[in-house]
């Protein structure tokens, strides 16, 4: 996509505005607001953006929303759900996949677990019985489940549940297509932390899943639960082997509608994994998309890792800086999408206790705590610190604040997630790496450096001019050389303890990547900014910000502006309050932004609705003001742009 610049020093102001305000934002239609102010990339997730085991959390959303995610992947765990067998409590569920449509983030839900009416060994109680009513495996529309197989019942009734049009969808109002449209057949079926009753079992799980959901819904999109490939056994081959001679196979879409595969602490491996399974695809000619579902790294030099272990290589196992961490994110994921990884999940945005028991927690420390053999140390993989009322390792000094990871998640998303790119080439030459996208009228170039000392990156350049992107915010226009070609320099990677890496890498993760954006011809403009979070090594203790939207429909007609109101709050409040407005006005009342300020802090949206209140949750001690715009059938805004309390109240 072509981009022109009218003024050059535009270029810069822009670069350099992701701690702007926004402009407001033309449309025609406020119910856009939402999707004009965020990314919401298809192409990058986060697993567990919120899930049914966390407290309700709108500022969970927001992050994520901040970074340019635009997928949510969370478990549906079967003993939760189904306790006893046709006994099914939803509530959780209910309220975390509302949360997901309210923000209209994708939801990809995982489905496992076995309830103990259901444990047949390490298998599930009928799970061979035969999947339909008449005793058949044969699918057709109508067909009743047969209650004698529960892991097909409870498939059908969670997607039926939650598909698009179906029973939440219909109890709730919600408009055509607002559901859930992927789910993923367990987790890491190839580890025996998940599943032990090996690939055949396996194999016929995933069969039921994938009848069964799509006996609910026939535009589901069924995923083979992600693979971790901690071995050399070739799972998705096995059950390829299996299905070979399944008479139905080819007409049921081989029981899978793509496959996800999970990596960590290698980046490289992202890409390998997603070969690994293209390659067995084309071995028994099928053609499907591959997912990478999880993928991550933890930090050591950041509360609750082990923070005093830069010399304790068995401490840093696997382990990586905060800015290697960055480095991986943006490595990982251009080896994953160069080998044609559809979607790319990063693992966590908040990392609340991983292994540990709830309730795990200990002071920042050197070391010390270590000594009578507590647990003094965690993982730390998540995109932001964890809070002060995180389940675990809540004592950060600066809670709730962004890693360096944030930036390289964001930086692709802005770079990436907005219009559709093509994998186009793979160049490793003097230590450097360097991976090519390409879109109408634009190259990106995703290059970083493996050595251990500085280094250059040389390549010929296509167009005149090109954009260069960094984390630290060196962004700038660059131009080729008088050779036509483009030289930029490489600071040097730094040394890790992954030890099972290629022998040609000194370290896993490579040194700090740089992103060029290359313009077939004329001049380019970056992406359009969007608030983001601004993370450090030494973050201050703030909360990303959210962009402030502006009135979206320009006046005309009726130019008489509705006249907000809200219903006075008391002085102190139940942690659950409800909240009341209106506007007056000669026209009807299209709409309502609500706005939400918590201890005087960034005003963040709350609700966007025709409703005249709603329930507000809130934490003890806190301050809550709120603010109302309405939108008029003549498309006239409230005059009340600038944001100043209406009503206030304390929750007690």
């Amino acid at each position: 996509m072509k981009r022109v610049i009218v003024i050059f020093g535009l270029l810069l102001m822009m670069i350099g505005a992701v701690q702007a305000q926004l402009s407001p934002v033309p449309t025609t239609d406020a119910s856009t607001i939402f999707d004009q102010t965020y990314i919401r990339s298809p192409q990058l997730g986060i697993t567990f953006v919120s899930s049914a085991q966390a407290p309700q959390d709108d500022t969970r959303y927001q992050n994520a929303l901040s970074l340019g995610a635009g997928r949510n992947r969370w478990p549906l765990y079967w003993p939760t759900v189904e306790p006893q067998p046709g006994q099914f409590n939803w509530a959780d569920y209910d309220r975390l996949v509302s949360d997901d449509m309210r923000f209209r983030m994708q939801s990809l839900a995982v489905l496992l677990g076995r309830p103990g009416f259901a444990q047949d060994g390490d298998s599930i109680t009928g799970l061979n019985e035969p999947i339909f009513a008449d005793g058949s495996d044969f699918p057709e529309p109508g067909k009743a489940l047969n209650p004698n197989n529960p892991w097909a019942t409870f498939v059908y009734a969670a997607v039926d549940r939650y598909r698009p049009g179906g029973v939440l969808a219909r109890e709730l109002g919600w408009p055509a297509g607002i559901g859930i449209k992927t789910w993923e057949m367990w987790n890491e079926p190839d580890l025996e932390q998940f599943w032990h009753a090996g690939v055949r079992a396996y194999a016929r799980l995933l069969k039921v899943g994938y009848l069964a959901a799509k006996q609910a819904d026939p535009t589901a999109t069924v995923i083979f639960g992600g693979l971790l490939y901690s071995t050399d056994s070739n799972w998705l081959a096995r059950v390829l082997d299996i299905y070979i001679d399944d008479p139905n196979v080819e007409a049921n879409n081989w029981y899978m509608d793509a496959v996800a595969v999970h990596n960590y602490s290698y980046p490289w491996r992202s890409g390998w994994l997603t070969l690994v399974a293209r390659e067995t695809f084309d071995a028994y000619d099928i053609d499907k998309p591959i997912w990478v579902t999880e993928s991550g790294v933890s930090v050591w030099d950041d509360y609750p890792g082990p923070v005093w272990a830069a010399t304790d290589e068995d401490a840093r196992f696997k382990r990586a800086t905060q800015q290697q961490q960055a480095w991986f994110i943006i490595q990982s994921t251009a080896y994953a999408w160069y080998e044609g990884a559809s979607v790319v999940f990063f693992l966590f945005l908040y990392y609340y206790c991983g292994d540990q028991a709830a309730g795990t927690n200990f002071a920042p420390h050197t070391g010390e705590l270590c000594l009578n053999g507590d647990t003094c140390a965690g993982d730390a993989y998540g995109l932001f610190r964890n809070p002060i009322d995180a389940a675990c390792y809540s004592q950060h000094p600066q809670p709730n604040t962004p890693r360096p990871a944030a930036t390289a998640f964001r930086l692709l998303a802005d770079i990436f997630g907005r219009e559709p790119f093509q994998p186009e080439d793979i160049v490793r030459s003097n230590d450097v790496t360097r991976i090519t996208f390409s879109r109408p009228g634009e190259l990106i170039h995703v290059i970083w450096n493996h050595r251990l000392e500085s280094n250059a990156a040389v390549f010929p350049a296509s167009g005149s001019t090109a954009l260069l992107y960094t984390l630290d915010g060196d962004n700038r226009p660059i131009r080729p050389d008088s050779e036509g070609d483009f030289r930029v320099n490489l600071a040097a990677a730094q040394e890790d303890a992954y030890p099972q890496r290629e022998a040609r890498d000194p370290s896993a993760i490579g040194g700090p990547p740089i992103i060029i954006v290359e313009a077939a011809e004329g001049e380019l403009l970056p992406p359009t900014p969007t608030l983001a979070p601004t993370p450090t090594d030494t973050p201050s203790p703030s909360s990303p910000l959210n962009p402030t939207p502006g009135p979206l429909i320009p006046a005309d007609g009726d130019t008489e502006p509705p006249v907000t109101f809200m219903s006075p709050l008391p002085e102190t409040s139940l942690p659950s309050f409800q909240v009341n407005w209106g506007a007056n006005d000669d026209s009807p009342i299209e709409r309502y932004l609500i706005w939400v300020q918590v201890d005087g802090g960034e005003w963040k949206p709350w609700l966007e609705t025709r409703e005249t209140s709603g329930v507000y949750s809130g934490q003890s001690g806190s301050y809550y003001a709120f603010a109302a715009w309405a939108l008029d059938a003549a498309g006239n805004w409230s005059g009340n742009l600038n944001l100043t309390p209406q009503v206030i109240t304390r929750v007690e």
